[in-house]
């Protein structure tokens, strides 16, 4: 394959080809400001300048493999959230901008339950990459936060996210509420897998074949987790207490419900996102 010598014409060549394998024209420019170490205005600034031989061939690889289907994130090994930078990897899903809306939602519903700036216990079940846990953390410095996972692969990489934004969580590997058992909590957050599986062929190549399936997809129409989170938190909780979980924008009834049933006096809220589809559920429980 003919180089491109400058910057400019790497970027023009990747726009074209990107375009022609039905990818995301703009993902030229992120991989090369990954390339460079630099933002938009950093890589505006070189647009003229020669790339060298390797650089260009390092370009190149990674245009080839998002046009093939790698995603971004776990070709630059980063995606941003809640305005800061968090590793990805294939072990873990990459974060979604919806997720920073149930960390709103909850940070607005725990400073009026409980007052602002006060000490509380806070789980995060599935972690994952450790968004939902570090951010807390991080936004709620007095709450001591514990992070679950049943991938020991997805923990690893929760834990070198909270080391390098230098958040102190307790990471344990189990399923689901398991680790959390024999303790009383303030809050429990949760983004658990909620595809169900005959959804799969309205998904995305790019997610289907390069996302962890075991973060995706649950039994029960996807309301498995749900279902199994809302039988074992009664014993979990203390009063008041608080629960929120990231859904299906399907499912909204459904999550209220079990909820509901496990907690007949709680408050139950059925939340929409930014583009007005119902993607959470918060639990409110007082004394």
């Amino acid at each position: 394959m003919k180089k491109h010598n400058t910057v400019f014409e790497a970027l023009h060549w990747a726009s074209s080809f990107l375009t022609e394998h039905g990818r995301d024209a703009n993902a030229g420019r992120i991989l090369m400001q990954h390339l460079y170490g630099t933002d938009y205005t950093g890589i505006t600034m070189r647009i003229h300048e020669e790339m060298p031989e390797q650089k260009w061939n390092e370009f190149r690889e990674m245009v080839e493999q998002h046009a093939k289907g790698k995603p971004v994130q776990y070709i630059t090994g980063t995606e941003e959230f809640y305005g800061r930078t968090f590793h990805v990897d294939e072990s873990v899903l990459i974060p979604r901008p919806e997720t920073e809306e149930l960390i709103v939602g909850a940070i607005t519903r725990m400073k009026k339950l409980f007052g602002e700036n006060v000490e509380l216990k806070l789980a995060d079940i599935g972690t994952g990459s450790g968004i939902i846990a570090i951010t807390m953390k991080l936004e709620w410095p007095h709450a001591k936060v514990t992070a679950t996972d049943i991938s020991e692969a997805a923990l690893e990489t929760a834990k070198r996210n909270a080391a390098h934004l230098q958040a102190d969580i307790d990471f344990r590997l189990g399923d689901l509420t398991e680790p959390i058992a024999g303790e009383k909590w303030d809050v429990i957050l949760s983004n658990p897998p909620y595809i169900a599986y005959h959804e799969r062929e309205e998904m995305s190549d790019v997610v289907l074949e390069h996302e962890p399936h075991l973060a995706l997809f649950a039994e029960e129409d996807g309301l498995q987790c749900y279902r199994r989170l809302a039988e074992s938190l009664p014993n979990l909780l203390n009063q008041p207490a608080l629960i929120g979980v990231e859904i299906g924008y399907q499912q909204g009834e459904a999550v209220a419900k079990l909820f509901q049933a496990s907690f007949p006096q709680a408050e139950i809220e059925i939340v929409k996102d930014i583009n007005g589809k119902n993607r959470f559920v918060f639990c409110i429980i007082e004394v």
